[in-house]
This record gives C-alpha cells, structure tokens and sequence, in this order.
C-alpha cells in the first residue's frame, strides 16, 4: 500500500490510477471530517455523510493543477470542497423559500469552537469570507481547524508555521468571527 503522499504526488502527475487507490485509504477520514461537519447542520438537513463525500470527491477529482504538499493539505482541500457544498446547498434552500430567509443566529464564539448546531451556514459562510479579505491565512486556518478537523501540529504543518502560532491565531480568528456574526455584518473590520 502506497503512501497518501506519494499517491497525491502521482495524482499530481497525471497517474488517474494513483486516484484510484488513494480513495480507500482517505475514505474513512473523509466521513469522518462530513460527520462532524453535518453534526453542525440545522436539524432535518437532508444531505447524509456518504453524499456529502462522493460530491467532495467529484469536486476534488480533476484537481491534478495542484500540488499537494501531503496528507493534511489534501484533508484540508477535502474539507473546504464539503464547506463549499453546504453552502451551496443552504443557498438552494433560502432561494427556494423565494426571499424569506433565514434567521440568524447570535453566537458567543470565543468561548466555544467557531460555530454551534444549527448555526446559519451561510452567515458562517459570509464572515469567513470577510475574514479572508482581512486575513486570508487566518481564514485558511479556520477552514484547517474547524471544517478538516486538523489538530494544532497537523495545521501547522499545512501552514508552514508552529502550533503556538496556530494556537494564538485560532483564537484571534474565533473571536473576529463571534463579533461579526453577532453583530450580523460579515466582512467588515480588522482581525483582533
């Protein structure tokens, strides 16, 4: 059995059969990453675990233009394709309810993790975006750590920096997105 890395790499290099072998080794690490982001879904949210990873595979498989850098960096392209279909997918239901919308939720983020069940996607969604105007690399660390599920070391390692960097920008980056989402603008102001 190949290493992820080195079948990333072959991906990379155009071998479709590098693929191929490299999804079983990645697939229960990708259910795990949906599971946990599906748990954070409004209740009744009609998407399962095992759909949310085939749509990510079906994003991620004509990635060959990029070069991964090894397994957290995949986990967390995996991660960001799952993010991007439930938004997605939060924006089909708020355009089928013809304008209604949906009601946002204030959080307190800086105590807890970046966002709590039930939580409006697409607010989520919009902050982040304002926080990637402001800081895209603590946008990506959001992404790293709360949608792939990376630990402190494993973030470090796709960021190219140290966990104690990670560890001081994880909680600059929560409590940037607890003040916009509580105050309902995303997108605007400065990190902390």
């Amino acid at each position: 059995m190949a290493d992820i890395t080195d079948l990333l790499n072959k991906w990379h290099d155009g071998d479709r059969g590098a693929f191929d072998e490299l999804v079983p080794q990645v697939y229960g690490e990708m259910r795990a990453i949906a599971a946990h982001l599906l748990r954070n879904e409004r209740k009744g949210h009609l998407l399962e675990t095992s759909a949310l990873v085939h749509e990510a595979y079906l994003r991620l498989v004509d990635q060959t233009r990029i070069n991964w850098s090894g397994r957290a960096h995949f986990f967390g392209a995996a991660a960001t394709a799952m993010r991007r279909i439930l938004v997605d997918q939060a924006r089909r239901r708020l355009a089928s309810k013809r304008g209604s919308g949906a009601a946002h939720q204030d959080l307190d983020l800086a105590v807890r993790v970046a966002v709590e069940p039930d939580t409006d996607v697409l607010a989520l969604n919009l902050a982040l975006d304002g926080l990637a105007e402001v800081d895209a690399e603590l946008a990506r660390l959001v992404e790293l750590r709360y949608f792939a599920g990376l630990t402190l070391d494993e973030t470090a390692d796709v960021l190219g920096t140290s966990p104690q960097a990670v560890s001081r920008d994880w909680t600059v980056a929560r409590a940037w997105l607890a003040r916009r989402l509580s105050a309902g603008t995303p997108g605007e102001g400065q990190p902390a």
